[in-house]
C-alpha cells in the first residue's frame, strides 16, 4: 500500500515540473482580404533535442467535411496536396524561419478558398511523448472592398519654388468587419530612377487611429512644425473619405512622383493591429524649379540718368520668376553708392510686411516714396533731387518662397540684385573762397570781448546762401599748434539764418555783418579762448522748385592764432603778492632763529647751576 501511495506522488511530482511540448498560434479567428498576404506564425517550446525544429502545415476547409489537406512542410518537398502544390513550386506559398524554433507560413495571394482551420503540427523529437504537438487557428477570408481614388491630381507643368501645392485623393472600405484605413502622402524623386526602393519618402499620413505624423526623410517633421505641411481628413459623399494633401511652401528637393496610399487595418483577438489591405493611387509628375533659375531683377532705365538740381527722379525695379505673388514675401531695397564708390547704403526698404522704411536722410530730404505697382514692379520716386542724390543706384530683391510673414530671424529663400544705374546731376559751377582775421585794435586782454571777422566771396550764377562755421584749436603748452587740424566745433550760421552754439564754457554769438562778412564774438575772453581759430563756408542754391540744396561746393580759410595779454591790475597785484610774501619768510626766519640762540644759552646757563 505505501509503495502505491511513493508512486503516485512521484507521478504528481513529474506531471508538475516536467517540461512539455507545447506549439502556438496566435487566437483566432483571423479575418483577412482575399488577394493579399496572410502571415500565419507557429512557435515550439518545451521540446527535446536539436534547435531546428520542423513544422507542417495543414488546412481543414469548412467545405471538406474535415478532410485534412497538406499546405507546406519544412522537410518534406512532397508534403503540399495538389491544391498547394504550383503554389509551393512558384514560392506563393511558403514556410520562413524567424529562429529554429518559430517559424510562419506565408500565402502572398490569399483566395476564398484559402478559408478554414488552419494546423501547424511539429513532428516529435522528444523521447517521450508529452505535451501538444500541433495547434490551429481559423482564418476567415474576407472581400476586397477598399478602393481608392483621386480629386485632384497634378497637371505634369513645372513650378517655381515657393507655389503652394494641393493634392486630394478619397477611400472608401465596405467590410462587414469593423476596419480602419490609414492615408499615406508620398513622392518617388526623379533623381536614381534606377533604385526605386532608395527614392521614396513619406511626406504626411493620418494612422488607422487618425494621428498625423510627418515623414522621417528630409525637413518634412520640421516643415510640418512650421505649418509649412499639412493634412486632413474630410467626409465626402456616397461613403468615402477625402484626404487633402496641402504644401504651402514647394521647393527643389519636392520634384518627383507623387502618390497616394490607401491601408486597411484590423485588430486580432490578441489586441494588435494588422495590416490587410493596400491600395495605392499615382497622383502625378511634379517638376519644382529653382528661383535661382527663374528670378529676374531689372533696374529701369537701362541707361544712365542725367537730371538738373530739383527735377524729379524715377526709378523701377522689375521682379520676374517669383511665381504666386500671394504665396512668397518679398523685401526690396534700394541702394545707392557714391559716384568715387563710397560704401553702399541703402535708401529705402518695403519690408515683407508691406512697411516702407527710409535709411537714407540726404534722400529722404528732399521728398519720396517708394510704391508696388502692377506687373511685379517696385518704383522709387524722388520729387527733388539734389547733388548729395548723385551716385550709383541699384535693387536688391530677397524672397522668402511660401512664407507671407517670415520671421525676423529667417533668411530669405534667395536675394538678387540689378546691375547698377548711374545718376549724375546737371549742376552750375561754383566757386567760394574764405578768409579769417582780427580787426585791428589796441592788444587784446583777458576779460574782453574779441571779435573774428570771416570774409566769404561765391561766384555763381543762381541764388545762393552761405553756411558758416568756426572751428578753435586751444593752445596747448605740451605740443605744437597744427596749423591743419579740423578743431572743434564752436558755433555755426546756418544758410537760413540758423545759429547754433556749441559752448566750450565760452560766452559766444554769431551773426551776419554785411553780404559777405560774417562775425564770431568771444565775451569775457579767458585763457582757455586762447589758441587757432578758422572759419568753414559751404554754398547752398536755389532748385527750380524754390527748395534749396547743398551745392557742394566749400572753403576753408587759414587758422589765425589768439593771444590774450594780462591785464594792468593783474600786473601790479603781483608785485605785491611777491612783496608780501617776501616780508613773511623774513620775519619768520628771523624769529626762529633768535628762539634758537635764546633756548641754547638758556641750557648752558642751567648746566653751570648743577655744576
Amino acid at each position: 500500500m505505501a509503495s502505491r501511495w511513493i508512486a503516485f506522488i512521484a507521478l504528481l511530482w513529474e506531471l508538475q515540473f516536467c517540461v512539455c511540448r507545447e506549439v502556438t498560434l496566435p487566437a483566432g479567428p483571423l479575418y483577412r482580404v482575399a488577394g493579399f498576404s496572410l502571415s500565419l506564425p507557429c512557435a515550439v517550446s518545451g521540446y527535446e533535442g536539436p534547435r531546428a525544429q520542423d513544422f507542417e502545415w495543414y488546412l481543414y476547409r469548412e467545405d471538406a467535411g474535415g478532410r485534412q489537406i497538406g499546405v507546406v512542410s519544412t522537410q518534406d518537398a512532397g508534403f503540399p496536396y495538389a491544391p498547394f502544390q504550383s503554389r509551393v513550386q512558384v514560392g506563393e506559398v511558403r514556410v520562413e524561419r524567424d529562429s529554429g524554433d518559430k517559424a510562419r507560413l506565408i500565402i502572398q495571394r490569399l483566395r476564398p478558398d484559402d478559408q478554414g482551420r488552419y494546423e501547424c503540427y511539429t513532428p516529435s523529437t522528444d523521447t517521450r511523448f508529452q505535451g501538444n504537438y500541433s495547434s490551429s487557428v481559423v482564418v476567415k477570408v474576407i472581400p476586397d472592398t477598399l478602393l481608392i481614388t483621386h480629386s485632384r491630381i497634378l497637371s505634369g507643368q513645372p513650378v517655381i519654388e515657393g507655389t503652394e501645392l494641393q493634392l486630394m485623393c478619397a477611400a472608401s472600405v465596405q467590410s462587414d468587419q469593423h476596419t480602419h484605413v490609414s492615408v499615406v502622402f508620398g513622392v518617388r524623386s526623379s533623381k536614381g530612377a534606377e533604385s526605386q526602393g532608395h527614392n521614396l519618402r513619406e511626406i504626411i499620413s493620418i494612422d488607422r487611429e487618425l494621428r498625423v505624423t510627418p515623414g522621417r526623410s528630409g525637413a518634412y517633421g520640421k516643415r510640418y512644425g512650421d505649418g509649412e505641411i499639412a493634412v486632413e481628413k474630410r467626409r465626402g459623399d456616397g461613403g468615402w473619405d477625402l484626404y487633402a494633401l496641402k504644401m504651402s511652401a514647394l521647393a527643389p528637393e519636392d520634384s518627383g512622383s507623387y502618390f497616394c496610399e490607401a491601408a486597411q487595418w484590423i485588430r486580432d483577438p490578441d489586441g494588435k493591429w494588422e495590416h490587410i489591405a493596400q491600395r495605392t493611387m499615382e497622383l502625378g509628375n511634379l517638376t519644382v524649379q529653382p528661383l535661382a533659375d527663374t528670378l529676374s531683377v531689372r533696374l529701369l532705365p537701362d541707361g544712365d540718368v542725367s537730371l538738373r538740381p530739383g527735377a524729379p527722379l524715377r526709378l523701377r525695379c522689375q521682379v520676374l520668376g517669383v511665381g504666386a505673388w500671394k504665396r512668397s514675401a518679398l523685401l526690396v531695397q534700394w541702394m545707392r553708392r557714391g559716384p568715387e564708390g563710397e560704401v553702399e547704403v541703402e535708401v529705402v526698404r518695403v519690408d515683407p510686411d508691406g512697411v516702407v522704411v527710409w535709411g537714407d536722410d540726404l534722400s529722404r530730404a528732399g521728398g519720396g516714396s517708394m510704391e508696388k505697382e502692377a506687373g511685379g514692379s517696385f518704383s522709387l520716386r524722388l520729387f527733388s533731387v539734389h547733388p548729395a542724390d548723385a551716385g550709383l543706384y541699384r535693387c536688391a530683391v530677397s524672397v522668402y518662397a511660401g512664407r507671407k510673414t517670415p520671421a525676423p530671424e529667417s533668411p530669405a529663400t534667395i536675394t538678387q540684385r540689378s546691375e547698377w544705374v548711374t545718376v549724375s546731376l546737371k549742376t552750375e559751377e561754383v566757386r567760394v573762397s574764405a578768409s579769417i582775421g582780427l580787426p585791428r585794435r589796441p592788444l587784446l586782454k583777458r576779460g574782453s570781448t574779441v571779435t573774428l571777422l570771416c570774409n566769404i566771396s561765391v561766384q555763381t550764377t543762381g541764388a545762393s546762401r552761405v553756411e558758416v562755421q568756426w572751428l578753435q584749436e586751444p593752445a596747448r603748452k605740451d605740443a605744437a599748434l597744427s596749423e591743419d587740424s579740423r578743431g572743434c566745433l564752436l558755433a555755426t550760421l546756418s544758410y537760413d539764418g540758423l545759429t547754433l552754439i556749441y559752448s566750450n564754457g565760452s560766452s559766444l554769438s554769431v551773426d551776419r555783418v554785411s553780404a559777405g562778412c560774417f562775425r564770431l564774438r568771444i565775451f569775457s575772453a579767458a585763457e582757455e579762448d586762447q589758441g587757432h581759430y578758422q572759419c568753414r563756408a559751404e554754398v547752398w542754391a536755389q532748385d527750380p522748385r524754390g527748395g534749396w540744396y547743398n551745392t557742394g561746393a566749400k572753403a576753408e580759410s587759414v587758422t589765425v592764432h589768439l593771444y590774450l595779454y594780462a591785464r594792468v591790475t593783474d600786473l601790479l597785484l603781483l608785485p605785491l603778492v611777491i612783496g608780501v610774501s617776501s616780508a613773511l619768510f623774513v620775519g619768520v626766519l628771523i624769529i626762529a632763529t633768535v628762539t634758537c640762540c635764546f633756548m641754547n644759552r638758556l641750557a648752558r646757563q642751567r648746566s653751570r647751576i648743577r655744576k
